[in-house]
């Protein structure tokens, strides 16, 4: 995977390799290889915004999560979820609360997607986003209401993709060491409309402040449904192993405190004070910058500088606004 590079790694380093290996590179990055062909970047490269917010691999995934949260406020994606997402657990042909193991193989195939786009090849880039495309074009049904959905329908690839940039964005401005703002951050929303339009979206919002009015526009069509109730549910370890469900109630008050102030409303988080959100903002930065620091460069994201002639020990820097 890493094209021959000898890297020294620390035991923390290696125990949070190996756990990635199990959950997450051995079960979805099959067929993807990052370390050829030599000095293709890809399609973004090293020197763009999109490299340097998605190698914090723990905010990318909280990024995510938040995500998938906003998206379950929306009827149809809520429903969308429920009938074709394997996060959801069937007995006798009815839903039956969150499957934990298919929100885990729901989550990993997420991840290794970004991952893939932002540091795979080009012809890595092109073969998953086609095979997501595909996907795309089998999910349609009924919600319970009778109404019709699609997935593949411009504006609801509209409001997905500006669901999935405004988390990873949100997270990455949260609790990454050196954030990228302003102009800068900008830049990342615009390159990453790449990704929207190659999955079929059109007319896509491609800075911080379009994608919070889009966000924000679809206000009216908004609700809380069972498939956000049992999301949420899940989220917080109500299907988990006990010892798993600290951690994972952290993870549920990280992904509602990114959540805008009217989803926030909507699903009625309580209004804590400044002073608990600051200690429990600091408690999940150490957390996730812990882990970070920790494993080091992912294999992936080494093998990607490799491919493009770049030393693969030291993380990137914020680059210049363009």
């Amino acid at each position: 995977m890493t094209g021959g590079t000898t890297v020294v790694a620390n035991p923390a380093s290696v125990a949070v390799d190996q756990a990635f290996d199990v959950l997450i590179r051995r079960n979805f990055f099959k067929g993807v290889a990052f370390d050829a062909p030599e000095g293709d970047p890809g399609w973004f490269g090293p020197d763009s915004a999109v490299w340097y917010v998605h190698e914090h691999t723990p905010a990318l995934v909280l990024g995510l999560f938040a995500s998938a949260a906003i998206e379950t406020l929306h009827p149809d994606f809520a429903w969308m979820g429920q009938q074709h997402s394997r996060g959801v657990r069937w007995v006798n042909g009815e839903p039956s609360g969150l499957d934990l193991k298919g929100l885990l193989t729901r989550a990993g195939h997420s991840y290794s997607f970004f991952m893939a786009v932002a540091y795979g090849p080009s012809h890595a880039a092109d073969r998953v986003v086609r095979t997501v495309r595909g996907m795309h074009g089998t999910v349609r049904g009924e919600r319970p209401d009778g109404r019709a959905y699609d997935a593949a329908d411009p504006e609801t690839l509209r409001w997905a993709y500006a669901t999935v940039v405004w988390g990873i964005a949100t997270a990455h401005e949260r609790y990454h060491p050196r954030p990228l703002r302003g102009a800068d951050l900008d830049v990342y929303y615009r390159e990453f409309t790449r990704v929207g339009e190659a999955l079929g979206g059109t007319d896509l919002p491609a800075t911080k402040s379009e994608v919070r009015d889009c966000l924000r526009a679809s206000i009216p069509l908004m609700g809380v449904t069972m498939p956000t109730v049992e999301f949420l549910a899940g989220l917080g370890g109500a299907v988990s192993p006990a010892p798993l469900r600290p951690a994972l109630r952290m993870l549920q008050w990280a992904v509602l405190d990114l959540q805008p102030r009217w989803a926030q409303r909507l699903l009625r988080v309580p209004r804590s004070s400044s002073t608990s959100i600051r200690l429990h903002r600091a408690a999940m930065w150490s957390a996730l910058n812990g882990i970070h620091y920790a494993a080091g460069p992912l294999p992936e994201t080494r093998a990607a500088r490799a491919r493009v002639g770049l030393p693969t020990t030291t993380r990137l820097l914020p680059r210049p606004t363009a």
